[in-house]
């Protein structure tokens, strides 16, 4: 399907200016975007990929990851296609970098369908780059919201101020992946560090729940000093915020060997020097998936892969033992 954009700028000459991300792409009549899905039609700009969906699962909420948020529940999860990264490592190459085939639904259709099954409370837009997605997020996210729904984006946070801050309105928590501390890294992929920061800044600030994801590739974004820049970083502006280091394994473009075991367990152990959560992704050991207490050490919440107990945490997300916040809970 397709719908007219929200953000863009006409230009003369039937050009127009796409203002959805820092991009800004220029497109000629016919032309389309970085991301693969937006393009200029008759001097317009029009999202390709509204209410294309590619993936639709039911996923425990810690695979987002999140952790810290509504712990331990499943979340009705759903995709498209589209990227307005390049990441030569990526995943989900084949939903971000290509279009497959999809399924059409109107936002009141998948909302429905969300809220139909019973095991989840929330939608979550992943998989690809949601924020590609925007027109169909916001409205989803809208129906969702008045259904009594709370919604999740996963995402690389790469966007202007302004659409950014239409979705506050109706996204309760977001993992923004923060692909390292290096600049050169960032425009390998095609982004800017600075812009994700801004991003991470604004979502923190706006209270929405957040938590980073950091993927550790051997030779790109591991160098030591970089790593603790980005987790003085972090600290400086909360604490407490969670960071998921995760393992790299070989995909799409990249044949780097799989991260080191042994260094992912280093790179851990220096962000525990800042940082009160913090995870291994993609290593499936209790001893980097649990959650302690930071006050009282109290271990809150043990975690097996997606099997989790949460044997120290009370109904508002508290420590047991001392009382200290631990979690968001919604719903």
């Amino acid at each position: 399907m397709e719908k007219m954009a929200i953000h863009f700028e006409p230009l003369e000459g039937k050009k127009v200016k796409c203002l959805l991300c820092p991009h800004e792409c220029r497109l000629d009549e016919g032309q389309v975007g970085l991301c693969g899905v937006r393009k200029n039609k008759g001097g317009a700009l029009v999202s390709l990929n509204y209410g294309e969906v590619t993936a639709i699962a039911m996923d425990p909420i810690e695979k987002k990851p999140l952790f810290h948020f509504n712990p331990g529940e499943q979340i009705f999860s759903v995709g498209t296609f589209g990227c307005n990264f390049k990441c030569g490592f990526c995943q989900n190459w084949e939903i971000s970098q290509m279009k497959p085939e999809t399924k059409k639904v109107t936002p009141e259709q998948l909302v429905k369908i969300a809220s139909i099954n019973r095991e989840s409370k929330g939608i979550a837009f992943t998989y690809n780059e949601p924020l590609v997605w925007f027109e169909f997020v916001l409205d989803t996210s809208r129906v969702a919201v008045k259904e009594g729904m709370y919604c999740v984006l996963v995402t690389n946070g790469y966007i202007n101020e302004e659409p950014l801050e239409l979705l506050f309105q109706s996204i309760h928590a977001m993992n923004i992946d923060l692909k390292g501390f290096n600049r050169d890294f960032y425009r390998e992929i095609g982004g800017d560090l600075d812009v994700v920061l801004r991003n991470i800044e604004k979502v923190y600030n706006a209270g929405i729940h957040i938590e980073l994801t950091t993927l550790i590739i051997p030779g790109k974004n591991d160098d030591r000093e970089d790593l603790k820049r980005e987790f003085e970083w972090i600290a400086n502006l909360d604490k407490d915020i969670p960071l998921h280091i995760s393992r790299y394994f070989p995909n799409y473009k990249y044949t780097i060997p799989p991260t080191p075991i042994e260094e992912l367990i280093e790179i851990y152990e220096l962000a525990k020097k800042y940082l009160n959560f913090v995870y291994l992704g993609n290593v499936w050991d209790e001893r980097f998936e649990s959650t302690f207490c930071p006050d009282c050490g109290n271990l809150v919440i043990r975690r097996r892969g997606y099997e989790v107990e949460k044997i120290g945490l009370d109904e508002e997300g508290k420590c047991k033992k001392c009382g200290r916040q631990i979690a968001t809970i919604i719903g």
